[in-house]
């Protein structure tokens, strides 16, 4: 069974399910998810708790089956705890979790939590006998519309009222990183106690933990959103990011939307080519707009002008190769210029 992250808690109330599988790349949701399963277990008695992670040098899967069978003498029910950083648990870690759903026992409940898993990740054997006895979620980072819900509900949790204006200012400074903004309300909550937070405390409190990073410039850039691309690039030269960095995130982009304009082109299906490109779900939408600006010869023009930029950053040619990323940036999202609205 298949759940998003705000189902979980009404589907703990009912009961406790065989297998959880909590999978995403935003840490604290993935975690706090985990902790509320692992409250749900104590409180039914699962006592005995052992942790299993298989990102660990010499990790063998039979570790797994030998922890379900094996009795504890303090308590009878067990919570198996399992980390897969990668996400996927190859061929060997497949056929144990297989085995596992199959012979699963109803003294035990194993919880996994995992990285970011691709959608064909959901047709293989070991995912759908998860889905048949358990419980899958995925987690994805928020933002835009679903940040801003996001902090009222955990402010109004905290027993801070936040105006409008001041919640939306608090999104733009934590921009989805989530384990900043949890640690931003808790601040404000010792510095203001259960009352009401305006802009003003919101200005004094609050630091800009905004991500300056590549990923973020590159969804500005397909975004065409020109105040974005101008705060994270000149983010990123402040905090001395390497312009090879920058300059692999963008041709990477311009890569990827001339090979599924080529693929599309040829008659294959947009869901294939995306998936061949490794455009997951929350960047369709971001990616589509993209395609449907540029042509392919606007995407080979932004090539030609990084082939510029790369030959700047190693000293072969005169220039600034921040001012030439600028302008990458600008051919990128279809614009004459780039300014900041204030």
């Amino acid at each position: 069974m298949q759940l998003k992250p705000e189902q979980l808690a009404a589907a703990l109330q009912k009961k406790l399910a065989a297998v959880y599988f909590f999978t995403g790349d935003e840490p604290l949701r993935l975690g706090e998810m985990a902790d509320a399963v692992r409250a749900k277990a104590r409180q039914a008695g699962y006592l005995n708790r052992e942790v299993l992670s298989a990102d660990t040098a010499g990790f063998n899967w039979q570790q797994l089956n030998e922890a379900a069978a094996t009795l504890s003498i303090f308590a009878d029910k067990k919570l198996l705890d399992l980390r897969l950083p990668s996400g996927t648990p190859g061929i060997e870690g497949a056929k144990a979790l297989g085995h596992y759903c199959e012979h699963c026992q109803e003294d035990t409940v194993l919880l996994i939590t995992a990285g970011k898993i691709s959608k064909d990740a959901f047709k293989s054997r070991w995912l759908q006998a998860i889905d048949k006895i358990g419980v899958i979620s995925q987690i994805w980072p928020l933002e835009n519309k679903d940040l801003v819900p996001w902090l009222q509900q955990r402010m109004q949790q905290r027993g801070l009222l936040v105006e409008s204006d001041a919640v939306k200012m608090l999104a733009a400074r934590v921009e989805g990183n989530l384990l900043a903004a949890a640690q931003e309300i808790e601040k404000l909550y010792v510095l203001y106690g259960e009352s009401r937070i305006g802009i003003e405390q919101i200005t004094e409190a609050v630091a800009d933990n905004s991500r300056y990073d590549v990923y973020k410039l590159a969804d500005a850039v397909l975004a065409a959103n020109g105040n974005r691309i101008v705060k994270i690039l000149s983010g990123l030269h402040a905090e001395g990011t390497a312009a090879q960095i920058v300059l692999w995130a963008l041709t990477r982009e311009a890569r990827a939307l001339i090979k599924i304009k080529l693929a599309l082109s040829q008659g294959q299906a947009r869901d294939t080519a995306f998936r061949n490109n490794q455009v997951f779900e929350n960047r369709k939408a971001l990616v589509n707009a993209a395609l449907s600006r540029l042509s392919v010869d606007e995407l080979n023009a932004v090539l030609v002008l990084s082939a510029k930029a790369d030959r700047q950053s190693k000293g072969q040619e005169q220039g600034d190769v921040w001012e030439t990323l600028r302008h990458i940036c600008l051919r990128f999202a279809s614009m004459q210029t780039l300014t900041i609205s204030v």
